[in-house]
């Protein structure tokens, strides 16, 4: 056998042991990638919005709106606040029962479901008012004449 043909069987065994070694260190590096990837997701991925915690409960005093026709309505609420909230004036929410049910009916307050949607339509205007410190708004009194 020539020396070349020696030379050629010596490099052989070195280049399968260089690409066995490269093939060994792209399998490490793609097995930590995904390892990093799963620790990211499980543990240190940012959780979607948190639900609010309820705080106190805030009474206000009833006041007494006009209505159509020479009628009034009596009306008291109470707003369920969140645990963070920040302190709350009971003015905004006053003024905007007053803006809400001023001119309104007796007979269109007395329809089934319409005082439901008067409060939901509160409970947005006093959520956007006191910049979501407000979670639910309770009517304590309501009365019409």
């Amino acid at each position: 056998m020539s020396t070349a043909t020696l030379d050629k069987a010596a490099e052989a065994p070195a280049d399968a042991k260089a690409k066995g070694g490269k093939k060994k260190l792209i399998v490490i590096v793609v097995v930590l990638l995904v390892a990093a990837a799963a620790g990211y997701w499980f543990f240190l991925k940012p959780s979607g919005p948190k639900e609010p915690v309820p705080g106190e409960v805030m009474t206000l005093e009833p006041i007494q709106v006009n209505l159509a026709d020479g009628h009034y309505l009596r009306v008291g609420i109470a707003l369920q606040l969140t645990a963070d909230a920040h302190e709350a004036d009971g003015s905004k929410a006053l003024d905007a029962t007053i803006d809400l049910f001023s001119g309104v009916g007796q007979d269109e307050l007395a329809k089934a479901g319409k005082r439901q949607e008067l409060k939901e339509k509160l409970g947005k205007e006093l959520d956007h008012e006191y910049h979501g410190d407000v979670m639910e708004v309770y009517f304590t009194e309501f009365v019409t004449q």
